[in-house]
């Protein structure tokens, strides 16, 4: 049981404070950077990954700060948030940013969906 307790009190060494934050502002940028390009490539075509690199911080950002109120305001202040930095990124008409925004939604859902499976994240 000793060893059970020193592998929890390093966990919470390591799993709070800035640099913590920082880390998973990091992983969910370049996680929302690759739904989203892989959203546009299958929507628009062959584009560049900078307007996908541009865009991810907003839902990464808005995801991290609004995680207390639960999905309900979450998901859809992302969305929204998600929705006006696709549209100024890729320069597209309302119709276009919102498919895309909902095709950026439902790759995240997916491959979130996947990668929590495979890493046993409940």
């Amino acid at each position: 049981m000793a060893h059970a307790t020193a592998l929890q009190s390093a966990v919470e060494i390591f799993g709070r404070g800035p640099v913590a934050l920082l880390v998973t502002f990091l992983v969910a940028t370049v996680f929302y950077a690759v739904t989203l390009h892989l959203a546009a490539v299958y929507f628009l075509g062959d584009v560049p990954t900078q307007p996908a690199v541009m865009v991810a911080p907003v839902p990464a950002l808005t995801s991290i700060l609004l995680q207390q109120w639960g999905p309900a305001v979450v998901i859809p202040v992302t969305l929204l948030g998600d929705f006006v930095a696709i549209r100024f990124a890729y320069e597209l008409e309302m119709r276009g940013a919102t498919a895309l925004t909902l095709l950026h939604f439902a790759f995240a859902t997916v491959l979130g969906i996947a990668v929590a499976n495979i890493l046993g994240v409940t």
